[in-house]
């Protein structure tokens, strides 16, 4: 079959992955078979493919794809996120630049906007993933918008709060001031920055007395509403009973007493805060303090801000400190590293506010989800993450499920009085308003209702995935949930360890009594060369898209997992990606040489091609065993080098060559049968790191209808094979190289053949001899019981072998450089046994040093006795 002669890889891309497109290799349904399912990790509706998803990704195809060779019925359910904070600041952004204000804009306005958003810029990853090649179920693609996917997490919430596990309280919450929302402590980034600390003096009401507190946030003494000290602290018996005024605004608060405060730290008074600070705010509770707070939602200071209102909070600071030093109440300021809280959807500091938010209690419904990871019932690869699953289960915190947003699922809890609790929780309006006519015993109608304008934590959405997108939350037991779920391998980034895979796992044994996945296999982050992460920030990240134009998808997929063990960050290089495209041409160089043979029914086998095919088939075999274990460990990288090797190396620079015919002659069809067998097992195991290249070749090989295709035939079956085989080879591989070197440093051509004789001191078996006649051009190989004269040599284990030379090469000019290299060496010997001879050496290196030194003098031996019997055998 005529082949093209250069691989083009868009061109081949597009015409496989249309065709896997148009014969549905990709979608399930349920049947017979066993099921082998995976959920993506759905990516932000509006973002963009960068590395993280690329490597993610892969690995998930990789998966699927064997999975679907192995007969499994392979799903795989790709889907987007609705990234509640993340659209909703670019659509208000958007709205900005036209000119209008979110404030101005209904509900149904804005979400008009957000839907066109997201139908404008949506979806644009997924198309992306089609380019990397990956086999998704796209009929099944979902986003946790979707009607019924809204609907579940609507009936989910419904039923936690009748279970008594959702509650609305007043709490301390994490505000993010530039977002606008409440944050869940999992969201919350700390970071250590340098800042001060600002000694202040109050003081004393009625006395010319005075009391210093310290603070790193000087701008909240506006909100302070008590001082506190430490009833045993005997430097402050003369303040109990006493009041403080408040620098600035003048505010006359209490000196109150409680063992809490640390005589030890600081100066021994404490300003309290409740407004804006969490323990402030349990001793606020505790001595029922008045509650001000200073800030607008946006940190600017409201009216309690005096005259900083209007300030943001950073600028007012420093006004502040700049006005407490001209007024003499500033005493002193210190540098301080203080641990900085900041959001992890914006990066703007965290505010502390108290709020009235939703809560979801999280210690009960953790216990199955600890349980299940520490009795291995889900397995987390790598297990070092056990222990940090651990830590966060074990000191859960309850999760603030409500968000201050319009994106999203909006809270079904209906308002139906004045007071607090004048509320019903319900998944339809109807339903609600039955449910606040009971409660409240008066005829009211839908008007009288008004609805939560809040919205729910994306997170609240995306635990659900493994269920929702088989609808078992609405149908809980529909068929399909029965059949896909549990799923059996999720694929994910371990900093979302707690924010989603835990959570999923929760919502898992709370509404299917079951676990949601087998395994977790953690990625790890991409870096670069100087180990930061890629960023578009810094600069430091290529266009994915860029990196499949420059190498093909089959090249950036190998280079991406090249060097990505599980849980390990990977030192992404572009050079990886251009070694993974030199590797795809390997292949299909490979596969053009061997469409370039001529066939012959005629021809004889030769033995060194029949020996090949045995050795090659048990090469496999082994490497087959070895690459299987890989996946099974989740060693993506090793099971990718294993096959590396065995297709560059042993099939590419070795079996090709044992068998390929004399040159301008046809090769047997025997030997032709089997390379053919030979090359489509390569490609089965090929395949699902390279899809692209080896459905190529397979469909080049030879005619083949649509149920012949690569992507749906059979993974290689393991079979026993002679261990020997490859023993043996091994050995006679060097050999083959052991000729080679010296027809090139004596420059005697390939053209030419050659005698060798061995000694075969070792008793090696003589089943690679004709390889080795083969590929060693020799015209005679024999066996001698003594060294043979005028000859070169060379060793390999035990054994030598002689390549006689007589006429060949100048043996005085050959012998001088021989004892040359003699002299080297025995003077190298020396040095390195004197260094072993040195007790103190000996005694005080560390031991590698001391065996490193061993293994130089082992070698240098070695050599020398190399040398030696070379010498001899030219004489």
């Amino acid at each position: 079959m005529t082949v093209a002669s250069n691989y083009v890889a868009r061109e081949v891309e597009n015409k496989w992955y249309d065709y896997w497109m148009k014969n549905n290799y990709f979608h399930s349904e349920v049947d017979e078979r066993e099921p082998y399912t995976i959920v993506i990790p759905p990516p932000n509706v509006t973002g963009v493919l960068h590395m993280g998803h690329m490597l993610n990704n892969t690995i998930q195809d990789v998966l699927i794809r064997r999975a679907r060779l192995k007969g499994y019925n392979a799903c795989w359910v790709p889907g987007t996120d609705h990234a509640s904070i993340a659209t909703e600041a670019k659509v208000v952004a958007k709205l900005k630049a036209e000119g209008i204000d979110k404030n101005d804009l209904s509900r149904e306005e804005f979400l008009k906007h957000a839907w066109d958003w997201t139908h404008k810029h949506g979806g644009i990853i997924l198309e992306q993933l089609k380019k990397l090649g990956a086999s998704c179920d796209w009929e099944r693609t979902k986003f946790t918008m979707d009607d019924d996917m809204s609907a579940s997490v609507i009936k989910v919430f419904v039923d936690l709060y009748r279970k008594g596990h959702i509650y609305r309280g007043y709490r301390m919450v994490n505000w993010d001031p530039q977002a606008k929302t409440t944050l869940s402590d999992e969201e919350v980034i700390y970071q250590e920055r340098q800042g001060h600390l600002y000694y202040l003096k109050y003081k004393i009401e009625g006395t010319e007395d005075t009391l210093t507190i310290a603070t790193t946030r000087p701008e909240t003494i506006l909100g302070d509403t008590a001082i506190c000290i430490n009833p045993n602290d005997e430097r402050f018996i003369h303040l109990k009973g006493k009041k403080a005024i408040v620098p600035l605004c003048e505010r006359v608060i209490p000196i109150i007493e409680d063992e809490y405060v640390d005589v030890e730290f600081g100066t021994g008074c404490l300003k309290v805060t409740p407004a804006h600070d969490e323990n402030d705010k349990m001793l606020g509770d505790k001595h029922n303090l008045e509650v001000i707070d200073i800030f607008h939602d946006d940190a600017t200071l409201n009216s309690f801000g005096m005259q900083y209102e209007g300030m943001d909070r950073f600028e007012a600071r420093k006004q502040m400190v700049k006005d407490l030093e001209e007024k003499g109440i500033l005493v002193k300021t210190e540098e301080h590293v203080n641990k900085v809280g900041t959001s992890e959807r914006t990066g703007a500091v965290i505010e502390p506010k108290l709020s009235d938010q939703w809560f979801l209690k999280m210690k009960e419904l953790a216990q199955p989800a600890l349980d299940a990871v520490l009795e291995k019932e889900v397995n987390l690869v790598p297990d070092k993450f056990v222990n940090t699953y651990r830590h966060w289960m074990e000191n859960v915190r309850d999760w603030n499920i409500s968000r201050q947003l319009v994106w999203g699922q909006q809270i079904p809890a209906f308002f139906y009085g004045d007071g607090k609790e004048d509320f019903v929780v319900a998944e339809t309006p109807e339903e609600a308003l039955e449910l606040a006519r009971k409660q409240s015993g008066k005829d009211l109608t839908a008007a009288d209702l008004t609805q939560d304008k809040d919205a729910l934590d994306t997170w609240f959405s995306s635990w659900l995935w493994p269920i929702s997108v088989f609808n078992g939350i609405l149908e809980p037991d529909n068929k399909e949930i029965n059949y896909y779920y549990p799923t059996n391998d999720l694929v994910t980034a371990p900093e979302i360890l707690f924010f989603w895979v835990a959570r999923m796992i929760i919502a898992g044994y709370e509404y299917r009594d079951q676990k949601p996945f087998n395994n977790v296999y953690l990625t790890g982050i991409v870096r670069d060369k100087q180990r930061r992460k890629m960023s578009k920030s810094l600069g430091n990240s290529p266009d994915p898209l860029g990196l499949i134009d420059a190498y093909g998808a089959d090249g950036v997929r190998v280079g991406m997992l090249l060097s990505s063990p599980a849980g390990n960050d990977l030192m992404f290089e572009e050079d990886l990606c251009k070694q993974g495209g030199a590797f795809v041409n390997k292949i299909w160089n490979s596969f053009k040489l061997v469409n370039s043979w001529e066939v012959s029914d005629k021809a004889e086998q030769p033995e060194a091609a029949k020996i090949a095919i045995q050795w090659y088939k048990a090469k496999f075999q082994k490497s087959l065993q070895e690459i299987d274990d890989n996946y099974k460990k989740y060693r993506m990288s090793d099971a990718l080098m294993a096959t590396y090797k065995l297709v560059w190396d042993d099939y590419c620079s070795w079996f090709l060559e044992m068998v390929k015919p004399v040159y301008g002659q046809p090769m047997d069809k025997v030997t032709f049968d089997a390379v053919t067998e030979i090359l489509e097992n390569n490609l089965k195991i090929l395949h699902p790191f390279v899809p692209f290249v080896s459905e190529e070749i397979w469909q080049s090989m030879k005619e083949r209808s649509e149920n012949e295709a690569l992507i749906i035939s059979s993974w290689p079956e393991v079979e026993n094979f002679d261990a020997s085989l490859v023993e043996e080879f091994t050995v006679a591989s060097e050999v083959i190289s052991g000729i080679r070197s010296i027809r090139k440093e004596k420059n005697i051509s390939y053209k030419d053949q050659i005698e060798l004789h061995v000694l075969n001191n070792e008793n090696v078996a003589g089943t690679f001899d004709p390889v080795i006649e083969k590929l060693g051009n020799i015209s005679t190989l024999g066996y001698t019981d003594a060294q043979v004269k005028g000859a070169l040599s060379f060793r390999v284990k035990s054994n030598d072998y002689f390549i006689p030379v007589a006429g060949a090469i100048d043996v005085d000019a050959e012998k001088a450089k021989l004892e040359e290299e003699l002299n080297y060496t025995r003077g190298f010997l020396k040095s390195v046994e004197k260094k072993l001879s040195n007790e103190k050496f000996v005694g005080g290196a560390p031991a590698k040093v001391v065996e490193n030194e061993k293994q130089k003098k082992a070698d240098a031996e070695a050599k020398i006795e190399a040398i030696l019997a070379s010498l001899e055998a030219l004489s």
